[in-house]
């Protein structure tokens, strides 16, 4: 009696180990390393960004932020306008300060620096937008605590937050 119930509780696990690998190698099986929603892009031109604010050196570090974040990725190559699947065109539409917080003096402890950019990403082969937002984000920094934070660093916070946004964004059909 006891020999059969080992046998079922044997062949119970054998059917499950069974069940789990198939589900296992099926599901590897079907995942693919190419797009799926455009397997034709594979390649993307980052032309510089356009600038309307009157701050110096924001659009370059941007738009080569961006290079370097599709270049590290991996899943689109950087190629000119000429060569390219897809193209990313963006406008740098302002950068405002703000205060972030205040201490009890009602004095501003902690600023934060907005980046406001429109981007627009297009399939160059069949001349369609893939997608196109504006997208905001933010840096902050201490005025006048260099350790703490500067200004130049805070943009280049709220400018590697946009990159990610983008560069999810733009991958996210691979």
């Amino acid at each position: 009696m006891k020999r059969v119930q080992i046998a079922k509780n044997k062949s119970a696990v054998a059917l499950v180990y069974v069940v789990l690998c198939a589900s296992f190698w099926m599901g590897c099986g079907a995942y693919s390393f190419s797009g799926s929603a455009y397997p034709h892009i594979k390649s993307i031109a980052v032309p510089l960004f356009a600038d309307r604010t009157a701050e110096f050196g924001v659009k370059e570090e941007l738009t080569n932020s961006i290079i370097e974040a599709f270049t590290r990725d991996n899943t689109l190559k950087i190629a000119d306008r000429r060569n390219a699947d897809s193209i990313l065109n963006g406008t740098l539409l302002s950068l405002t300060e703000r205060p972030g917080a205040y201490n009890r003096q009602e004095q501003v402890q902690e600023i934060q620096v907005y980046l406001t950019v429109e981007i627009q990403y297009k399939d160059l082969k069949k001349r369609k937008i893939i997608w196109e937002d504006k997208i905001t984000q933010f840096g902050t920094y201490v005025p006048g605590d260099s350790q703490k934070g500067t200004r130049e660093a805070a943009i280049s916070e709220a400018i590697s937050k946009i990159v990610d946004e983008v560069l999810n964004r733009t991958v996210s059909g691979w």
